[in-house]
């Protein structure tokens, strides 16, 4: 690559960008025209990937675009340990078959975002499946307990007398051998993996090899506006999520996170998503506006065109013109048999199981004609033509 303009400058280096270490030297090395191994790391530790994990991977399809090489690391081992990264408990271990199961969804999800035909994918027990005991010690005997206790999380539990598992200590050496063992150039990470891709860092230097460069990436504030999306807190959206889900659950964010979605998730110029915040500043444009582009622009990167104008279409019909919804479930209710609220739900697909339909009814989420159910009662009493709501996007007809 020949010398870096000041947009391209801008659109690798300081879009989405929170950290580089070092920045001089990543700039050294693209200026190069060498082609660059581009590192990241993806525990599966939960199935299906969200539009958090996209962050990184559109970054490192702008690399990839420019003929660098994306090496995916898929952490089959790791996830077996539990990343303890922004948690402050000990985090529990997966069995080797949920990984697996895991790990199978994300292989079919990442090439929405990247180029299958540019990317490396690797796993873990490509290597550490061939590590003995004397290995881990090997690789435990480069780093000391205070250095790894001088991490936030960790120094925060120690100091509170919390429990940190040994296996929490080997999570970071673990990540940080993948960079030996792929050969990195680059890593990517959010800002709360810098420790672990320092590590990685060291340790390339210690086994005699260039040390690679650290790309740090802000976490993702998910729908509940506070922390960073998580499957485990709720607040995330899914790439392969149906479109009207997806659409919908862009629209309930936090007006405040407008920018930081379109920055980070959208191919949006820099320039109009100042001009956005112009006119949020000057209250020149209703933020309902915007938030609808957004949900347009990211519905159809992983969908359609057609799919974001009918999700649209939808949205404003049901949640802005109060109009009842074309897709209504009809219960199959017959008088005289006792059925309940929460088992025909279940039945009907309206959620997971009836264990899901009894915590939505206990959280007040299941209206019926507009007013909130508050006891799982006995539909057959009901009668017909009446209209349930179930969470905000789900809707039946008795």
């Amino acid at each position: 690559m020949a010398k870096l303009d000041e947009r391209e400058r801008n659109l690798l280096l300081k879009r989405g960008v929170i950290e580089i270490i070092s920045e001089a030297e990543l700039i050294t090395l693209l200026e190069s025209g060498k082609k660059l191994r581009f590192k990241q790391g993806f525990d599966p530790s939960r199935p299906d990937i969200h539009l958090g994990h996209v962050v990184g991977l559109r970054k490192l399809r702008q690399f990839q675009e420019r003929g660098h090489q994306v090496v995916l690391i898929v952490g089959d081992w790791t996830a077996q340990i539990g990343d303890p990264s922004g948690v402050s408990t000990t985090r529990a271990m997966l069995s080797a078959e949920e990984v697996q199961a895991n790990a199978q969804t994300y292989m079919k999800q990442f090439f929405k975002v990247i180029d299958k035909n540019k990317t490396e994918v690797r796993f873990q027990s490509e290597w550490f499946g061939k590590f003995g005991l004397a290995d881990i010690i090997k690789l435990t005997s480069k780093f000391t307990v205070a250095q790894f206790l001088a991490r936030e999380d960790f120094a925060q539990r120690y100091s509170a007398g919390r429990p940190i598992a040994i296996t929490e200590l080997l999570y970071p050496l673990l990540q940080g051998y993948d960079s030996v063992a792929i050969k990195s150039d680059v890593e990517f990470g959010g800002t709360d993996q810098k420790f672990n891709c320092l590590v990685g860092r060291d340790l390339q230097q210690i086994m005699g090899m260039s040390q690679q460069q650290v790309f740090l990436m802000p976490l993702l504030i998910g729908t509940d506006g506070t922390q960073k999306m998580s499957k485990s807190l709720g607040n995330y959206i899914g790439i392969d999520e149906p479109p009207n889900d997806m659409y919908g659950k862009v629209m309930s964010i936090p007006d405040r996170l407008l920018l930081d979605y379109f920055e980070l998730l959208t191919d949006v110029s820099s320039e109009e998503i100042k001009e956005f915040k112009r006119s949020m500043e000057q209250s020149t444009v209703n933020p309902m506006v915007l938030k609808k582009r957004l949900a347009r622009e990211i519905v159809t990167q992983f969908h359609s065109d057609h799919d974001a104008v009918q999700a649209e279409e939808r949205f404003t019909k049901i949640f802005q013109k109060r109009e009842t919804p074309e897709e209504v479930v009809q219960l199959n209710i017959k008088s005289g048999v006792t059925t309940t609220l929460t088992a025909e739900m279940a039945k009907a697909g309206l959620t997971k199981s009836r264990a899901e339909a009894k915590q939505l009814l206990a959280q007040g989420a299941i209206e019926i004609d507009g007013e909130k159910a508050t006891e799982d009662i006995d539909l057959s009493t009901l009668g017909p033509g009446h209209k349930i709501k179930v969470g905000k996007r789900r809707f039946a007809s008795t």
